[in-house]
């Protein structure tokens, strides 16, 4: 009887513990991201790239758009419609490093035994020999079809082309050439992506993560601004900047700014500034001159929102 209490008090402290461990194991679990959620990235040399369709969804809802530069397999021959995989910028990428809610895992590829990819170059030269000469028969043969049918034509004829038809047939195998430029070569597009193939993931290798120059950390600081804020954003080559800043999705809205990244101490000479400003006014935006705030600087103007300066440009006419 007197051991009754003791085991009564014990049992509800060890399921107590044990109710206390499955919270803290659930709360990690949260904060962990589940190997579904990532997103996985690839490098071809320095671009990073994205090939799942899943993962493209995932990059769209977390506000990363990149841009699609893979051709369709049913319209090659066309670039009005592209599709996988999506290129990505790299301060999108770094966003997708850095970010909790779309996490990236970012897979640096490395270039493997140089025998083993010897021997994958080998079989892949093999390949386009036994393939080139499989193409020089079949363009042989079409070429004496045509030949023999032309010949048949002209069998019922007075002149001589019958018989100069057949000389010819007769030195087709010894001087038809098939030029190698016209050979048909074989595009695998049924398989996204690099990492099913060991052979083919040699051949594309980076280093991650890549080495951050005052320029990339310039434009990736106000990247990452102007994404908190709500803000979508595309490259601005086009438009002589470095972001076209949306409102909102790119598919439902025009750009309204040009957002030029320059660090605190650039020197920008007034030339270049008048001819942003009224190239933006040409496309009707506002250029925003977008320049990180340094570590240890501190200030009090209004148009400063956390730690990127801002000012806007435009165009109103010549004085």
């Amino acid at each position: 009887m007197d051991g009754d209490p003791a085991g009564m008090n014990a049992s509800p402290q060890s399921s107590s513990m044990e109710v206390k461990e499955d919270m803290n194991t659930q709360t990690e679990s949260e904060h962990q991201p589940s190997k579904d959620a990532l997103i996985d990235i690839s490098f071809c040399g320095a671009t990073p790239l994205v090939w799942k369709v899943s993962d493209m969804k995932r990059c769209r809802s977390a506000g990363v758009i990149g841009a699609l530069v893979g051709s369709l397999a049913r319209q090659p021959r066309q670039n009005v419609r592209l599709g996988r995989p999506l290129e990505l910028l790299q301060e999108e990428a770094l966003l997708l490093e850095d970010t909790s809610t779309a996490a990236a895992s970012l897979q640096t590829q490395d270039c493997g035994d140089e025998e083993t990819h010897a021997e994958a170059v080998r079989r892949y030269e093999a390949g386009l020999e036994s393939s080139y000469k499989e193409q020089c028969a079949l363009a042989l043969e079409d070429k004496k079809t045509v030949l023999r049918r032309i010949m048949n034509e002209k069998e019922n004829g007075t002149d001589d082309c019958g018989s100069a038809i057949r000389d010819r047939l007769n030195a087709l195998d010894q001087a038809f050439r098939f030029p190698l430029p016209a050979m048909a070569v074989q595009l695998c597009t049924a398989r996204a992506g690099f990492s099913h193939c060991p052979e083919e993931r040699s051949f594309h290798s980076t280093d991650w993560p890549m080495p951050r120059d005052e320029r990339l950390n310039t434009r990736f600081c106000v990247y990452r601004d102007l994404r908190n804020k709500g803000f979508y954003l595309t490259s601005a080559g086009k438009f002589g900047g470095d972001f076209l800043v949306y409102p909102g999705d790119p598919l439902r809205f025009h750009a309204h700014f040009i957002a030029l990244c320059i660090s605190m101490d650039e020197e920008l000479p007034l030339c270049d500034i008048l001819a942003i400003a009224r190239l933006g006014s040409n496309v009707k935006k506002t250029v925003l001159l977008c320049s990180p705030k340094k570590c240890g600087e501190t200030g009090n103007d209004e148009s400063v929102e956390g730690d990127v300066v801002y000012s806007s440009l435009q165009w109103s006419s010549m004085v």
